[in-house]
């Protein structure tokens, strides 16, 4: 789908009182919804381009099951950033405090910067995504306790 045509429907959403557009085509399909926090535009694969990368994160995320707090997951495929560009300061460090609404990350799809808030109070105690590595939707990023 043409970068132009997602950008317009956007502009048609934020102009109206639209909560949510889906629109498809062929086997490409995008889901623009406008008050999901935080903000994004979701693109989805065809089914089997998708099927292994989802085995990728159960597998994940049960290995993850021993650990113990909050765990805060990705709302969505993309690229995972630790801070806002090369050479500065990360967002959330492991020891650091973190207050709800802090921003833990940065997770780009679609060219879109869509910052991750954190939903708990608490000491970070782990990251678990490596920077500039791609993540799934439902995939752990950080650790709240």
């Amino acid at each position: 789908m043409d970068i132009r045509k997602i950008k317009k429907l956007i502009e048609i959403i934020e102009e109206s009182g639209i909560a949510e557009l889906e629109i498809k085509e062929g086997e490409e399909s995008i889901r623009i919804s406008r008050y999901s926090a935080p903000p994004q535009t979701v693109a989805y694969a065809p089914a089997p381009v998708a099927a292994a990368p989802e085995i990728a994160v159960l597998a994940a995320g049960s290995a993850e099951e021993n650990i113990t707090g909050h765990v805060v997951k990705s709302p969505m495929v993309g690229t995972f950033y630790r801070s806002a560009s090369p050479g500065t300061k990360v967002f959330a460090e492991v020891g650091q405090s973190v207050q709800v609404g802090d921003t833990l990350c940065i997770i780009e799809a679609m060219k879109i910067l869509n910052q991750i808030e954190s939903d708990k109070t608490g000491t970070i105690t782990k990251v678990l995504v490596e920077n500039a590595e791609p993540v799934e939707y439902g995939q752990p990023l950080f650790i709240i306790e």
